[in-house]
């Protein structure tokens, strides 16, 4: 019991003293490659004779960055700079994390990394820091003491119940597409879908992915690569968003039991980049990046956050004005109300969080006009300079400033709340339309960090379920992204399902990582040899 002790006060150091760093503003890959654990009380499960290439200090960094982040085994792999942040010569592949995790390490060890990774993720939240790497709260919403006991509940599910899941999760997210292909084609739509999860979770483009696919199911049983794309070239994005938007109250439909979703629930809205290296001549659907040299495919997509299951409501295609297209300017607030008014089919809203990218009165009456309240950071120009300057004069830390949006489609009062910025020195400026006195604007402004969960939702898109393709028409990439976002979705569904079998308190936090639920989903649908 005092081994355990000693233990447990050495996790939680580590944890406080990354904490201390972050908040003294060092970024979180130098202050983790400085990292030192205290490893008195660990064993290494290798004898010293044991051929292992890999460090055990290393290897705990290494464990302790997944906790931290939950990135999955394969989105490491994808970061071989990562080897000098952990102190290893190589980062390691697949096979070795996961023999090191469940053959080196040892209860002790697994306890020690996921207490210090999580009490971490806890700080951090509770300090409000600005730590876009660290993994979202509620996935360790649990105490020290209570971690075993979770684990423990993780390992009840056989592994029927987790096929039998997964199968009725992926039903329901995968049955409302249809290509429109004749009847007596020669492949059903869910192959294409299985060969599409497949090369989704191997990570490779199309032809390789089909030819592996192949070799795995039998050479007559999927499609060619070439014929995969021409059967996606079928869904049109029209038809391709409306398949979406059934999928999603599909999915919704078997867990309008739980409670959370019957209220009025918060919602965040960003915009991500698909990068694109071809000729843009003739690709009116590729735009400029925020760098000004990089070219990219963009999407904007509205989530669930918060402490509701974190799904992604809505998808919607972002074209965008460029110097190389004739494209009309692209205007934002249109595409945040058919965002919105799509996902008010499947829930009731409450609240909308954007980002800056979002400010402008546009967006501000057109979320008014729909009914919800909103939050988001404006842009400081010279007004807001002179009224910040004015507030450090007067010694103040927070201000209120009322105001009235007018525009063509409406008009309406909101309010500015100046308040401390979490990301260091200085003042925020944060838009709302909801009445909020000096005395509750710096707590009311915190919630805008849930908007943090969307960065950790497109990570997981972009390294677990995106298939790779250079292909240059516009339906391949969109329906790619598209099952992409779907699959991220059938993952949290799944996890949901797996945790009601179990009963008593519902937990957010992942039972299976992106990366699992991806294979498993895979194992449903292509049954081992």
């Amino acid at each position: 019991m005092e081994q355990r002790g000693r233990r447990l006060t050495d996790a939680f150091v580590a944890a406080l003293e990354f904490r201390k760093h972050l908040r003294e503003g060092t970024d979180f890959y130098t202050t983790l490659a400085n990292l030192k654990f205290q490893i008195e009380t660990l064993d290494d499960g290798y004898p010293e004779w044991h051929p292992a290439s890999y460090s055990f200090r290393g290897m705990l960094k290494l464990f302790f960055y997944l906790e931290v982040t939950g990135n999955s085994y394969r989105s490491l792999t994808r970061h071989p700079e990562l080897a000098d942040v952990f102190g290893l010569e190589r980062v390691p592949d697949e096979s070795v994390i996961s023999r090191t995790w469940h053959n080196r390490f040892d209860d002790d060890v697994r306890g020690y990394i996921t207490a210090s990774a999580h009490l971490l993720v806890r700080e951090v939240y509770n300090e409000d820091l600005a730590v876009p790497e660290v993994r979202p709260l509620e996935e360790v919403r649990r105490s020290p003491e209570g971690d075993s006991e979770a684990s423990e509940a993780t390992t009840e599910f056989s592994d029927e119940e987790i096929f039998r899941t997964t199968r009725l999760a992926r039903e329901h997210g995968f049955g409302p597409f249809d290509s429109g292909r004749a009847q007596n084609a020669t492949y059903e739509d869910t192959r294409f879908f299985e060969l599409q999860t497949f090369i989704g979770m191997v990570g490779c483009g199309t032809p390789q992915g089909a030819a592996r696919f192949k070799f795995r199911r039998g050479k007559e049983y999927g499609p060619h690569g070439d014929t995969h794309l021409r059967a996606v070239k079928q869904f049109d994005p029209e038809s391709l968003l409306k398949g979406f938007r059934q999928a999603t109250d599909r999915l919704l439909s078997i867990i309008q039991s739980e409670s959370s979703f019957r209220r009025p629930v918060t919602v965040a809205i960003d915009i991500t980049t698909i990068r694109y290296f071809g000729n843009v001549e003739g690709m009116p659907m590729v735009s400029g990046t925020k760098d000004g040299e990089g070219r990219a495919f963009k999407f904007a997509t509205l989530s669930v956050v918060g402490w509701n299951i974190p799904l992604i409501l809505a998808v919607e295609p972002i074209r965008e004005s460029s110097s190389w297209d004739q494209n009309p300017p692209n205007r934002v607030h249109r595409v945040v109300r058919r965002l919105v008014r799509r996902a008010q089919e499947h829930v009731p809203i409450e609240m909308v969080l954007c980002d800056r990218e979002f400010d402008s009165k546009a967006v501000y009456q057109t979320l008014s006009n729909l009914d919800v309240n909103y939050l988001i950071p404006k842009r400081v120009h010279s007004t807001e300079r002179e009224i910040i300057e004015a507030i450090e004069e007067d010694g103040q830390q927070v201000a209120v400033e009322s105001a009235t949006v007018h525009v063509d489609h409406g008009s309406h009062a909101m309010q500015f709340l100046y308040v401390p910025s979490t990301k260091g020195e200085g003042t925020a400026v944060f838009a709302t339309n909801l009445s909020v006195g000096p005395e509750e604007a710096e707590t009311f402004c915190r919630r805008y960090s849930r908007r943090w969960q969307i960065e950790n939702e497109y990570k997981s898109i972009k390294n677990d379920f995106l298939a790779k393709t250079s292909s240059k028409d516009y339906r391949v990439r969109l329906f790619y992204f598209v099952f992409a976002v779907l699959l991220h979705n059938i993952w949290r569904l799944t996890d949901f399902l797996l945790k009601a079998y179990v009963g008593g308190k519902m937990d957010y936090a992942p039972v299976l990582t992106a990366g699992e639920c991806v294979e498993l989903v895979c194992s449903a649908l292509i049954p081992p040899d």
